[in-house]
């Protein structure tokens, strides 16, 4: 009997059919430099990150409305938390009841949820300064998780970084800086392929050698890769993550214009995601589909509705599937 492969999809952080609902409300440095009393500034920083929270959970309610049971946190429900000028800002304490609500509901509806901290933080960098601000953006989701009550086990998706001195340079300064995190936020962290720097091949050295489970990113490959054995590739993204509490979970994206776009489409091609599931199942009974679509909740439906109508695929619930 053939396997069963079992699909849950989920969008970024945003709903594009929910209105007035941001997660990402800020404020400029500039701005809050402007207003001469700290606490002032500080109460400001809280009525932003509290209307943020709240936009949250109406997202989260919005997905349980339409079976949506994956979904990325905004970063930036906080803002300025990472910043040196809010230092010793206790911000997970003034806003614990309502982290504490949002945290309920993802458990109670079964939901999985993290992180996709921006570009900024780069974890091969030469630069103590920029390890430095790197390490408090993490710690900053640290405290927003475990504040939630949510294991902080591989919950925030990075990129390697960057290549200045090289790949292999940048690979090993990689493994040099990651044994200097303290060990809770080495477990917080997955690792994605890029479209520029970083391939598969070299996230896979990084995950396999410091036990990282990798994020295996369709679009990525699709313009960066080295190898094209695709199926041995895959068994080894999901070796990485044998020691996971979470299902593998992979990111999908399209072209806007052309193959090797590297810019995000609208929606999702369907026909290229099917292709790719034609390759890996069998292998796993579980995969967690981030769709990185600029059309965000919508796309998700929209595939859905275009995968429906293709072999294999089965409709579990309105955002997933089963493919055999």
């Amino acid at each position: 009997m053939d396997k069963t492969l079992s699909i849950r999809l989920g969008y970024v952080a945003m709903s594009v059919l929910l209105s007035n609902a941001s997660p990402s409300q800020t404020i400029t440095v500039k701005q809050y430099e402007q207003i001469t009393d700290k606490e002032a500034g500080l109460r400001r920083l809280e009525r932003i990150s509290t209307a943020n929270l709240q936009n949250c959970l109406r997202l989260l309610k919005h997905n349980k409305a339409h079976h949506i049971s994956f979904f990325r946190l905004s970063s930036r429900l906080i803002p300025l938390a990472n910043h040196p000028l809010t230092e010793g800002w206790k911000f997970e304490r003034v806003l614990s009841p309502l982290l504490k609500v949002l945290g309920d509901f993802v458990h109670n509806e079964q939901m999985r949820v993290d992180f996709h901290p921006d570009h900024f933080v780069v974890l091969n960098s030469k630069s103590k300064d920029i390890l430095q601000q790197s390490l408090r953006t993490l710690v900053m989701h640290y405290k927003l998780l475990r504040e939630m009550g949510i294991s902080p086990v591989h919950r925030c998706v990075l990129h390697v970084g960057g290549k200045k001195q090289g790949r292999e340079e940048g690979l090993e300064q990689f493994i040099a800086n990651f044994s200097m995190i303290p060990v809770p936020i080495q477990r917080m962290i997955m690792l994605e392929n890029d479209d520029l720097n970083y391939p598969i091949e070299d996230v896979l050295y990084l995950g396999e050698k410091l036990n990282i489970p990798v994020v295996f990113d369709l679009h990525h490959y699709d313009v960066h890769h080295e190898s094209t054995d695709l199926e041995s590739l895959w068994k080894r993204v999901v070796n990485t993550w044998e020691d996971s509490p979470l299902p593998v979970k992979i990111h999908i994206s399209s072209p806007k214009e052309g193959k090797e776009d590297r810019r995000h489409h609208d929606y999702i091609n369907a026909e290229r995601f099917h292709e790719f599931l034609s390759v890996i199942s069998g292998t796993v009974d579980y995969v967690d589909v981030m769709i990185e679509a600029k059309q965000k909740d919508a796309a998700l439906l929209k595939l859905m509705e275009d995968l429906q109508v293709m072999e294999g695929i089965e409709a579990k619930t309105p955002t997933s599937i089963n493919f055999k």
